[in-house]
């Protein structure tokens, strides 16, 4: 509710409880829908999520690596097993070990059943290091809280002042590869369409941030059109701006002159 209260001040009392009732709705459905992956087919899967791979094939054509930023919006367990076999990049995804090391291995085994490649947030420097010199496809949940506020790019995220990690940005502007967005829509209880957008083909031609702030705003509009599949359980502004964060700001264009 406190998240909700942040992101839609406009809505009433009563439209915030029928968002979070249906998070709750689907929160549970990831959960069950994770665990189905131990038994459903490729059929099933592909029946189940759309994937249009044009917009990779296309990229792979050009000989560069890329990669993509997305959200957490359910459900990305199908997501990752769905659209591995028909990307022609090698699929690697970063991804937060989980503190019980027998569910962190069962979620391993059904992450990595077509073929994708998981990477430990926590090691990611070495966990990249076989793939430097192929071409591979990064895959990135880039609306994770930073594990250092005062290392972060600070932008206004419905807003609010809000941190976001650096990594993607600066990844993506030192190998200049392009950057594609991604979202998951849920069309009805176990059916997905996932989308993608472009978001450029020389991110090193962009300004610190700048990538990083386009992120936040395709975030917005992707949570603005489905709010109640948005992971609104974590505490997305855990962090409070501080007046010593004010080199760390990436703004839009004028939003200097106004705000506060």
């Amino acid at each position: 509710m406190k998240n909700l209260g942040i992101a839609f001040p406009e809505k009433t009392e009563a439209e915030k409880k029928v968002i979070i009732k249906k998070f709750y709705r689907n929160f549970t459905d990831n959960f069950l829908e994770a665990i189905k992956l131990l038994s459903m087919s490729e059929k099933s899967l592909r029946k189940r999520v759309s994937f249009d791979p044009a917009i990779f094939r296309e990229l792979y054509a050009t000989g560069k690596s890329c990669q993509v930023m997305l959200g957490h919006n359910f459900n990305w367990e199908w997501a990752n097993v769905r659209v591995t076999k028909e990307l022609p990049y090698t699929f690697l995804v970063v991804y937060m070990p989980i503190g019980s090391k027998l569910v962190d291995r069962v979620f391993m085994h059904f992450r990595e059943r077509m073929g994708s490649k998981l990477l430990p947030a926590t090691s990611m420097k070495e966990a990249m290091m076989p793939y430097r010199n192929t071409q591979y496809l990064l895959a990135l949940v880039a609306d994770q809280n930073p594990g250092r506020p005062e290392k972060a790019h600070w932008i206004n995220f419905f807003g609010r002042r809000t941190p976001f990690v650096i990594g993607p940005d600066k990844n993506a502007r030192f190998n200049n590869i392009p950057v594609v967005f991604a979202r998951f829509y849920k069309q009805k209880r176990g059916y997905y369409v996932i989308e993608t957008k472009l978001a450029t083909l020389n991110p090193r031609d962009m300004r610190d941030g700048e990538l990083t702030l386009q992120y936040v705003r395709y975030l917005e509009e992707v949570i603005r059109r489905q709010p109640e599949v948005y992971l609104w359980s974590h505490n997305r502004w855990k962090f409070e701006y501080k007046d010593e964060y004010s080199k760390l700001k990436v703004e839009d264009a004028g939003e200097n002159k106004i705000s506060v």
